[in-house]
């Protein structure tokens, strides 16, 4: 049986760091749906029970839905359970997908985070200095806080896209990708 050499350390170390922050922060974040369909609940028993709205609650199940897809886009990376509409990808070899893999991080990934990132901390930054709120009456006091959250997001998704192209550079280079047991 051929010894196959393993991806370089500094690679697993790195990759496992970053799938383990986006696995805590995707573990956390999947439980603001649990408060979502609570929250949806009410206030649809509010609304068609007692004839009573609230924008508060409409505007806490829009940034409750923005925090479980901006917060969770890394850990559905590293779970490679992102949309694909792509019918010939699936049945590719390995390397093949590992090409693909690191073509589509290198000219898709990483410049369209780098582009919601640059644009969005101006928006943030002035949002924070006016201390942005809703502008209906009800409304949830700190938008600035949601907002703030857009730059964090593709930061996180930027990482894993990290992880996932030095996992699949390390394919490409037929290396063995198997991680420490325990």
């Amino acid at each position: 049986m051929e010894k196959t050499s393993r991806c370089p350390k500094t690679f697993t170390t790195i990759t496992e760091a970053i799938d383990s922050v986006n696995e805590i922060i995707g573990k956390s974040v999947s439980w603001l749906s649990f408060l979502l369909v609570l929250l949806v609940t009410i206030n649809v028993v509010m609304r068609y029970g007692f004839n009573m709205n609230f924008v508060f609650f409409e505007e806490m199940e829009w940034h409750l839905y923005a925090l479980i897809f901006l917060l969770g886009a890394g850990y559905t990376l590293r779970h490679n359970a992102h949309v694909r509409v792509d019918v010939i990808y699936q049945r590719l070899p390995k390397r093949a997908k590992a090409f693909i893999n690191v073509t589509g991080v290198l000219f898709f990934l990483f410049p369209g985070c780098y582009l919601v990132i640059k644009t969005s901390i101006p928006f943030v930054y002035s949002s924070w200095l006016m201390h942005e709120g809703s502008a209906d009456p009800g409304g949830l006091p700190a938008r600035y806080m949601l907002k703030a959250v857009v730059p964090v997001a593709f930061v996180l998704l930027a990482i894993q896209g990290l992880s996932m192209l030095l996992k699949n550079i390390c394919i490409l280079l037929g290396l063995d990708l198997k991680r420490k047991e325990g």
